[in-house]
């Protein structure tokens, strides 16, 4: 698995991706208005940001990230939110009971992974361990179109959208799209496009 290319970012910027949740995270609250008490696995967390939204909306959260400066980053930044435990780990490589969480999101973690089987294994693990209803958030690079000179000696696995919507077909897929992304990190400041798959799914109640 590999950082990314982005703890060089962590070092140099102390905020690199900034303070406010991602789009996904907000639009599920559409979906799901009150998240007090809910339970929020943040699988590949970064700084932080997302966690930090969730528990400062009343979720119980847990967020890991491999990068240990990642998880670093998040304590001087949101310390001390109350309901946020902070890991350095391998989701991989973790014992996720069955259904104990409400909430799971895997945002930019699963094209850091080095092959196929490992990113369907992962959304399976993280499927496994949603509850009843509970819903998956899930943002990814795919295979239509990247450009990495923002990201020197990161060799992402790259797969068809159609590939992720197909891990989710049974579940209810709220909101899917493949769509491209321009961005510019803070640390080197090159302009560059992802395409971007995005999906919010909630798991089917048992018959």
């Amino acid at each position: 698995m590999s950082d990314g290319g982005y703890d060089e970012g962590y070092r140099k910027c102390p905020c690199f991706w900034g303070r406010e949740p991602s789009s996904l995270v907000l639009k599920l609250q559409s979906f799901l208005p009150n998240l007090q008490d809910l339970t929020v696995l943040d699988a590949g967390c970064g700084e932080g940001k997302n966690a930090a939204y969730f528990a400062n909306n009343g979720a119980i959260v847990r967020a890991l990230d491999i990068s240990e400066i990642a998880i670093v980053r998040a304590r001087e930044s949101w310390d001390p939110i109350e309901n946020v435990k902070w890991e350095v780990a391998d989701v991989r490589q973790l014992l996720l009971l069955p259904s104990s969480f409400d909430i799971v999101i895997a945002y930019g973690l699963l094209h850091c992974f080095s092959s196929t089987a490992d990113i369907r294994n992962t959304v399976e693990k993280l499927k496994d361990a949603t509850k009843e209803s509970g819903f998956n958030i899930i943002c990814t690079f795919n295979d239509r179109h990247q450009e990495l000179d923002a990201h020197p000696g990161f060799h992402p696995c790259l797969l068809p959208h159609s590939l992720f919507i197909d891990l989710y077909s049974d579940w209810n897929i709220l909101v899917e799209s493949d769509s491209d992304l321009r961005e510019q990190h803070p640390h080197n400041n090159i302009e560059h496009t992802h395409s971007m798959t995005r999906i919010i799914a909630q798991r089917k109640e048992s018959r």
